[in-house]
């Protein structure tokens, strides 16, 4: 009985140190090396993204309709306001034009009512 237990612990402490070393060699450090144009694409990234930072400002919706319909609304409305910039939004079912963005609401305002004559259903909105 005392030579099993004697083996049983031999052994329980050969492999403890067997897979300690085995753990213990797995912890290895790694290096990561960036390459310069890395960093000249994420440049490239943070700017085509920055207008997307723009969704909370306001906007004006002047018409809802069809592709075609938005398309002729669209044209029009650079024609006649060639100073705002404006585009056509999808959203299911319809496409919609929006004309924007504008910083604050009382510059969006004061474009509404310029352009109210012409298109009486806008209405500003804040995406």
């Amino acid at each position: 009985m005392r030579k099993l237990q004697s083996r049983l612990v031999f052994f329980s402490l050969f492999f403890s140190l067997l897979f300690s070393q085995a753990i213990f060699a797995q912890e290895k450090k790694t290096t990561l090396e960036e390459s310069p144009e890395f960093e000249k694409l994420l440049n490239e990234k943070r700017k085509l993204n920055r207008p997307i930072a723009i969704k909370n400002a306001y906007k004006i919706q002047i018409y809802t309709g069809t592709s075609t319909e938005c398309k002729k609304t669209f044209s029009d409305f650079k024609s006649d306001f060639k100073q705002y910039d404006g585009t056509i939004v999808y959203a299911n079912p319809l496409y919609k034009v929006y004309i924007g963005p504008f910083k604050n609401r009382l510059h969006a305002e004061k474009t509404l009512e310029e352009i109210r004559d012409k298109y009486p259903t806008s209405l500003l909105i804040k995406p």
